[in-house]
């Protein structure tokens, strides 16, 4: 049975409002789809920027605070509980089986919730609500409201263009998962990969990468790539610490944007490394000494981490990176 992905349909569009005097409008028609049987044409209208718009500006994120990690409403019009008061929205009938879904993948490996031990719980659901409200408000894409969480062997899995691992400091794949996940990715799949830092996790993780691709090695991303510059250009790789770590270091230099939870190792740069399919299409992203997810499940806890590293890496990055894998 053929791989089938499903892709969003229309158009990509950041709502800048006001535009800026020189938007560059970036329109891409292209076929995205690599499989035999069937060809999937995706039509996008970027406005390249330098900066997420005044209207995400403008409804930052916020609510009451309280106690808990992950507990805070972060929405000024709170919607459920159960959605950490990220608002719903509702998608037309005709898109249903079209949007763009936030796909989290569960491992079993691991262990503990959170930091101290590295989960696929990190940073959820809240990250996942928010970058997906995001790009709901900010592009013109169909994007579902609830996100999708997936284990590497469901079937279902291959309905979903995007997927995204977190903190996989201790993750280990099994034969089976590594079968999958190749298959996933030479098909046409996108993995991003956010939230490990040091040489030591790095070590880990890419013998891990190893069951998947024994013959290749990630390569460093240079800035000039279009991955940095596709919608909103970006003059640096993007470091995001998590919140709390943040303030801790706030005004600290290289401290400020390091993660504080690694002091036994130096603090070093962002690094974005990636896996390259034949025709140098990137099928997985790992983004490397840094936290762009804690940016989005954060962006709510204070002005100052909104403006710093929220609106101005890790949206922009998310973005990015969600439009090049839905068009290459």
């Amino acid at each position: 049975m053929p791989i089938r992905f499903r892709y969003t349909k229309g158009f990509f569009q950041v709502d800048r409002a006001p535009l800026v005097d020189h938007v560059q409008a970036l329109a891409n028609f292209m076929q995205i789809s690599r499989f035999i049987e069937t060809t999937v044409v995706l039509t996008i209208l970027a406005l390249a920027t330098d900066g997420i718009s005044s209207t995400c500006r403008a409804q930052r994120l916020q609510g009451p605070e309280t106690s808990g990690r992950g507990s805070e409403r972060l929405i000024t019009e709170p919607g459920p509980a159960s959605r950490a008061g990220v608002p719903e929205w509702q998608i037309e009938e005709s898109f249903r089986n079209d949007i763009f879904t936030f796909v989290r993948i569960a491992y079993s490996s691991g262990g503990g919730w959170g930091r101290g031990g590295g989960s696929w719980r990190v940073d959820y659901p809240n990250a996942d609500l928010n970058f997906s409200y995001r790009l709901e408000q900010l592009t013109s894409m169909k994007v579902d409201p609830d996100a999708a969480t997936l284990d590497l062997l469901d079937d279902r899995l291959y309905d979903y263009p995007f997927i995204f691992i977190i903190d996989p400091r201790r993750l280990r794949f099994s034969e089976d998962e590594a079968v999958a996940l190749r298959r996933y990715l030479v098909n046409g799949g996108f993995l991003m990969v956010d939230d490990f830092w040091g040489e030591g996790m790095k070590r880990h993780f890419l013998e891990e990468m190893k069951k998947i691709f024994p013959s290749k090695d990630p390569v460093s991303l240079d800035l000039s790539h279009p991955i940095f510059n596709a919608v909103f250009p970006l003059k640096i790789k993007p470091q995001v610490p998590s919140e709390d770590s943040a303030e801790r270091n706030r005004g600290g230099g290289i401290y400020e944007t390091w993660e504080d939870e690694i002091s036994y190792e130096q603090p070093a740069p962002a690094d974005y490394m990636a896996f390259l399919d034949e025709n140098d299409r990137i099928m997985a992203i790992i983004c490397h000494n840094t936290d762009l997810s804690d940016g989005w499940e954060e962006e709510g806890k204070s002005q100052w981490f909104f403006s710093r590293f929220s609106e101005a890496l890790s949206y922009p990055m998310g973005i990015n990176i969600v439009h090049y894998a839905l068009t290459h």
